[in-house]
């Protein structure tokens, strides 16, 4: 079942439990999403960022289209990170039933005026908006942009962004970082800054860049008013250790050789993340 964010977090937010958006990049890891959200009974976010979407092209939106219209799951169809109003743009054309735009580099009223935009267009069409308020760190040059320096939410500025703004869900900075962690990082959330934003808006509260993260720390975080988090790197990491290990055997040459045990890997670390996030079960309240 095929819906927007807005509905997907609502449901979310009500019973105190947070949707996984799952970044995916190629059609397998697609498809492997889809069938352990199914086996789970969770409801799904596919996130696809910016540079993943360059990798896969957009003639991919068709399928991811098709299996959340035929899954058994509600599912939605994020687009991850857009920086620019032509991104968005794009996104909407291409059948997106969620985007993101993040102005959280930019100065706090030209974040404001750019989702502000962002939201007439998509509202128009029935689109979910999300966007960034304060900044999430970085850890390597192959995750998502960041900061080396995390800039924290203010609980007053996010009042008033949403009230100038209107988007439907607030992804908010309270120590997260995109990436896996190297040993010289130690990940560890502002716990009590999350309260205080959620204690001022009611509404689906977005956490990105939660890999390394504790797990008992992600709980909590769910039980705080968390109603989506990000998960790229564990589960790319997932794919790809199995991957290397498979193609140890240099005789393999065939991807459907290859590839289901790296997505059987993957579905192991999902499974994980969304009995975390007590997801698991939570398709029947939709």
């Amino acid at each position: 079942m095929l819906i927007n964010g807005r509905d997907l977090l609502a449901v979310a937010n009500e019973n105190d439990f947070a949707v996984p958006a799952f970044n995916i990049s190629d059609y397998a890891m697609l498809n492997g999403i889809f069938d352990v959200s199914e086996e789970h009974h969770a409801p799904l976010i596919v996130a696809i960022h910016p540079d993943e979407l360059r990798h896969t092209g957009t003639d991919i939106m068709a399928s991811i289209i098709a299996r959340a219209h035929r899954s058994t799951v509600p599912a939605a169809i994020h687009f991850d990170h857009g920086t620019t109003y032509e991104q968005i743009l794009l996104a909407i054309q291409t059948g997106f039933t969620s985007v993101m735009i993040d102005g959280s580099m930019l100065p706090f009223e030209e974040n404001i005026a750019i989702t502000r935009k962002v939201v007439e267009a998509a509202h128009a069409v029935g689109i979910s908006v999300e966007g960034e308020l304060g900044t999430i760190g970085s850890t390597d040059s192959e995750a998502e942009y960041g900061t080396s320096t995390i800039i924290y939410t203010d609980p007053d500025d996010a009042v008033t962004f949403i009230d100038e703004t209107g988007v439907d869900s607030l992804a908010v900075a309270i120590g997260t970082r995109h990436g896996i962690y190297p040993a010289t990082l130690k990940p560890e959330l502002k716990l009590d800054l999350l309260e205080r934003i959620k204690a001022k808006l009611d509404m689906p509260l977005v956490l990105h860049g939660g890999s390394n993260n504790p797990d008992a720390e992600i709980a909590q975080s769910v039980k705080l008013g968390i109603n989506k988090i990000n998960i790229s790197s564990d589960i790319k990491v997932a794919y790809h250790q199995k991957m290397r290990e498979v193609l140890a055997d240099v005789g393999l040459r065939e991807p459907n050789t290859i590839q289901p045990p790296c997505i059987e890997a993957m579905k192991v670390t999902a499974a994980q993340k969304i009995a975390l996030f007590d997801a698991a079960g939570k398709a029947s309240l939709y």
